[in-house]
């Protein structure tokens, strides 16, 4: 819950807290299942994008700071996994409280994002939308265990002229296909979804959602962790694009769904 004063004494001049992190606990029921790693991993993939939505409806009026994201997740989290009686591994043994937060903490971490995505997310970290130089890039991409020429394959950088820079969502091909593209990192489907929100409207970006239905944890988990940066930042204006596509994401998914069904009954006509 977002209850702390920005004015109060411990919070001036100091990294405190923004949130206020209240945690309910309740009995588990006495015959609870055990549940495998793999349904548990499964069952957090499923929960957690609803509930950080829940956590930053109304950009920066949402309910939790995204400084406090990080913690604040482990809630919904750790209720998944402490309503079953044990979570097994694949060796049988009952899984640690501390393996549990380890696999909920990689959901806003950039480990389970495509190398393609980590390299932009540290490159735009450094640099922004500005350009920096190739040897530089090249370094970044081994680290990262991709390389130039596959960003540029994917459509997400510019390079030339001993420069390399990240394209912007304006910048990206108003046809794109994802169903075409042999190589779509969650960075290019965030900022193609953002270009057709901007470009065309809710319709249109849950039509392009449909369309690429398995990105949807990535882009909720990218869209969150971008804006934390921007307004870490101070980019102001780098940070309302990520905001605005949060506050429309409830229609953007009710369009995509609108589109599944027409697609589904298409097919079934036929």
């Amino acid at each position: 819950m977002r209850t702390e004063g920005a004015g109060r004494i411990r919070g001036q001049g100091s990294n405190a807290l923004a949130s206020s992190i209240v945690l309910v606990c309740r009995k588990r029921d006495i015959d609870a299942p055990t549940i495998s790693r793999r349904d548990f991993i499964r069952e957090l993939n499923a929960t957690l994008p609803e509930a950080l939505l829940d956590m930053t409806r109304g950009g920066v009026n949402s309910p939790v700071a995204p400084v406090d994201l990080s913690q604040a997740i482990i809630g919904p989290g750790m209720e998944v996994f402490s309503k079953y009686s044990e979570v097994l591994e694949a060796d049988g043994s009952a899984m640690t409280v501390r393996s549990a937060l380890q696999l909920i903490n990689r959901f806003l971490g950039e480990d389970d994002f495509d190398h393609d995505t980590q390299f932009c997310l540290a490159w735009f970290e450094q640099h922004g939308w500005a350009s920096g130089k190739h040897g530089d890039a090249d370094v970044l991409t081994r680290a990262k265990g991709t390389s130039v020429g596959g960003l540029v394959e994917a459509g997400v950088v510019e390079s030339g002229g001993g420069d390399l820079r990240l394209l912007k969502w304006a910048e990206m091909p108003r046809d794109w296909s994802p169903e075409d593209d042999t190589r779509v990192p969650i960075w290019e489907a965030l900022h193609q979804l953002i270009r057709a929100l901007n470009q065309d409207g809710e319709s249109a970006a849950g039509a392009l959602l449909a369309r690429m239905p398995d990105k949807t944890a990535g882009l909720i988990a990218l869209t969150y962790r971008l804006y934390t940066l921007c307004e870490r930042q101070g980019w102001m204006e780098e940070a309302r694009a990520y905001n605005e596509l949060q506050g429309a994401w409830i229609g953007i998914e009710q369009a995509s769904q609108e589109v599944g069904h027409v697609r589904a009954q298409t097919q079934m006509d036929i």
